[in-house]
């Protein structure tokens, strides 16, 4: 009975290893999927001078989730609600924190950029979206860094904490 205890205790805690580790590694993945994203709203707003909405349906059918899915909801709440553009895109930007690896870096850069968008012609909202471009790339290189560095250090400290508590309560 005590080792399967003690299994049990070492699957667990190589299971909250493996989550931290993914999260490391979703963490790249996720803002390239935001970078490309802009970039996509940039060819929209730029180059077919598509209104907000629709650009932001249209991104949201290119993109794989979550990403589409903040942006799909972005569309769905300018179409439903008539509140102000930035209380929309601030509430959004929350809601994809939570579904992402996004650390709070990233999600000031994209409050900050939405509540730029719209408010400018043409030339400067693709200053903007470049600004914000440059912004993410320079945290893309701090997570793939963190991605390197801690992904196989949470998964091996999950197996390693697992095998310690087990030595300990035997």
């Amino acid at each position: 009975m005590k080792w399967l205890g003690a299994i049990i205790l070492v699957i667990a805690t190589t299971c909250i290893g493996l989550y931290f580790s993914i999260r490391f590694e979703k963490r790249p993945k996720h803002i390239r999927q935001l970078e490309s994203a802009l970039q996509l709203l940039e060819a929209e707003i730029t180059y077919s001078q598509t209104p907000l909405q629709l650009a932001f349906q249209t991104i949201s059918q290119q993109l794989p989730y979550p990403i589409s899915h903040f942006f799909q909801s972005l569309s769905e709440a300018m179409l439903k609600q008539e509140i102000d553009f930035n209380v929309i895109w601030n509430e959004k930007t929350e809601e994809l924190r939570k579904m992402t690896s996004l650390k709070k870096n990233e999600i000031e850069v994209l409050k900050q950029f939405g509540n730029s968008l719209g408010q400018h012609d043409f030339i400067q909202q693709q200053k903007q979206i470049r600004l914000a471009l440059t912004h993410l790339d320079r945290e893309l290189e701090e997570a793939r860094d963190e991605s390197y560095k801690y992904s196989n250090l949470a998964r091996s400290l999950g197996v390693l904490t697992g095998i310690f508590i087990v030595l300990l309560l035997l």
